[in-house]
């Protein structure tokens, strides 16, 4: 079994919740709830649980207060988290950067089923759960461009610098990243996921199948019906509709 908290200051909510994962994830017992900032620390301390649904707005503050303030008290969480958000658009951007898993109110069964298989894969893999230190840093410091990414794999979470990436690769539901000085990493998520997270990093689309980072395109070669040479010595197609897309990418770097 896998032990949950619920935190939330809506007792309506965390019974939605409740009844939510009695259906959907069995495996999933509450160990504990809390309705506050302050509870909600204490709650984290007396029950150490495995995962814990936390909601963003509290009535006497949020959930990153409560990753911040546990962490200066108690020592390094070593829980998995779960935001759910009504909306908060930029929290959700840095949930993806720092590969933490949020649902949206209204919870959907499909999503919170999902999210339950993750977290079990997480467990199994024994994170070190830097990446919630990585979220926040990223949210305290409300910049528009995340300078950091984690990935989570098969055998755990780990962070890149985004600028040290030079391409993604989709393989089926797959995308596989080629970072510099790294080995490639396999991630089970879409290119598409990535391409809606990297686009404003200067990271472009040139192929239904390949995002590459632009700092690292070596060469635009128009022969054999056009490819990029990235600086790993990768030559990548470019699809029809994306040349001159990209044309004009390069007269404007």
């Amino acid at each position: 079994m896998i032990s949950a908290l619920l935190i939330d200051d809506d007792n309506n909510l965390r019974n939605a919740m409740k009844g939510l994962l009695a259906m959907y994830a069995p495996e999933i017992f509450i160990a504990g709830e809390a309705d506050s900032v302050k509870n909600g620390i204490a709650a984290i301390d007396k029950y150490k649980p495995d995962v814990i649904f936390m909601d963003i707005q509290l009535g006497d503050g949020t959930g990153f207060d409560i990753l911040e303030q546990y962490a200066l008290k108690h020592g390094k969480l070593v829980s998995n988290v779960v935001f759910i958000t009504a909306h908060e658009q930029y929290a959700v951007k840095a949930f993806r950067f720092s590969a933490l898993d949020y649902l949206l109110k209204p919870v959907d069964p499909d999503e919170l089923q999902k999210v339950v298989g993750k977290i079990k894969g997480a467990l199994d893999a024994n994170s070190n759960f830097a990446h919630i230190d990585l979220l926040l840093e990223n949210i305290r410091k409300k910049v528009d461009k995340f300078k950091r990414i984690a990935l989570s794999t098969s055998d755990g979470i780990h962070l890149f610098e985004v600028g040290d990436i030079i391409r993604l690769e989709s393989q089926d539901n797959y995308t596989k990243f080629y970072i510099k000085n790294s080995k490639p990493v396999l991630i089970a998520k879409t290119l598409k996921e990535y391409e809606d997270l990297l686009s404003e990093q200067g990271f472009e689309r040139i192929h239904q199948s390949h995002l590459i980072n632009l700092a690292y395109l070596k060469s635009y070669i128009k022969k054999d019906g056009g490819y990029a040479v990235m600086i790993d010595n990768s030559h990548l197609p470019i699809s029809q509709r994306k040349k001159e897309r990209l044309q004009e990418l390069l007269k404007s770097l």
